[in-house]
């Protein structure tokens, strides 16, 4: 069920909104609104790039998903929609382990084992497409 603060507008402030207007850094912002919009612009292409390069990096070996919501954590500071993005999820990713840790342990264990073949085979589509080596040698 949508919070006030899911409804909320993307001028409405959110926590580091309010975190930053204690600081004095939106009022600065202000007072200048070519800066605020510059600023804002920023949080953009820096957020957006963020995002993108951990989609890129989701189907590798690391920390794609992570990067993914540091972006989405960039954008949140400026942008509702962010913010509201990222509190989806957070609670699907909660939805998520809470599941899994019901389950038993033959089905974690599937999960784990399709999780490193994934994984495996991510790899080694890597490698063969990056040095050329094959899958199967004759």
């Amino acid at each position: 069920m949508p919070t006030d603060q899911d409804r909320r507008s993307d001028d409405e402030p959110g926590l580091l909104d309010e975190v930053a207007d204690k600081l004095g850094f939106r009022a600065r912002l202000k007072r200048n609104p070519a800066l605020a919009l510059a600023y804002r612009i920023g949080v953009a292409v820096v957020g957006t790039a963020v995002v993108v390069a951990g989609l890129a990096l989701v189907p590798l070996p690391g920390p794609g998903w992570l990067v993914v919501f540091l972006g989405l954590g960039i954008l949140a500071t400026e942008f509702a929609w962010a913010e509201r993005l990222l509190g989806f999820g957070r609670r699907t990713l909660r939805s998520w382990l809470r599941w899994l840790g019901r389950q038993n342990l033959a089905v974690r264990a599937l999960v784990s084992l399709a999780t490193l073949a994934f994984v495996a085979g991510v790899v080694g589509l890597t490698l063969q497409l990056s040095v050329g080596l094959p899958f199967v040698t004759n």
